[in-house]
């Protein structure tokens, strides 16, 4: 009888053990990428030196302020604008602008500004059409002094309403890294 009790014992285990090993588990999500510096350059189209624009916070939420740096562009001038990202608290430096374009169709960039009459337009696209940022183009206007704030969102809702021609409020997902670049018009 000790031997049927062991044996049903251990068939018991058994199919415990196999039903809680379902493939349906959750994967595990990735994780938000670590963003320690953001260089934005601008190209004027017609040639001419280009503008570059940084951000680096290496410490990361806390400790030491980032390092912001501005910039002052030509008015009535059309740039060609470039995105590089970078994970400096690692050594050597990962290149987030890779993993970015490879995981295109779960990030987009948003510009925005406080300039009335500076406009911005998408230069890149995922696969299925949808803008992405890493490359776009900035129309400046009048003489002035404003901002420029560059949000990177993960996961965006792409498909809805505005947010293809980059309107930042019905875009869902989380945000990556935002900053705010001070910026003057001559």
């Amino acid at each position: 009888m000790l031997i049927k009790v062991s044996k049903l014992f251990l068939l018991l285990l058994l199919v415990i053990s196999v039903v809680s090993c379902d493939k349906d588990d959750p994967e595990i999500p990735d994780e938000e990428e670590v963003i320690t510096t953001l260089t934005y350059v601008l190209t004027p189209a017609t040639g001419g030196a280009s503008v570059t624009m940084s951000f680096q916070d290496l410490d990361g939420d806390g400790g030491n302020e980032p390092i912001i740096s501005g910039g002052t562009l030509a008015a009535s001038t059309t740039y060609n604008c470039t995105l590089e990202l970078l994970n400096e608290a690692e050594s050597p430096a990962e290149d987030i602008t890779e993993e970015i374009e490879e995981e295109d169709e779960e990030h987009q960039f948003f510009f925005e500004t406080s300039f009335s009459d500076l406009s911005f337009a998408y230069g890149d696209q995922d696969e299925n059409g949808n803008p992405v940022g890493l490359m776009s183009t900035v129309t400046t206007g009048a003489v002035g002094s404003g901002t420029i704030k560059i949000t990177l969102k993960h996961e965006p809702e792409k498909t809805a309403s505005g947010v293809a021609q980059g309107d930042i409020t019905n875009s869902g997902g989380e945000i990556d890294i935002e900053v705010t670049f001070p910026v003057d018009v001559q």
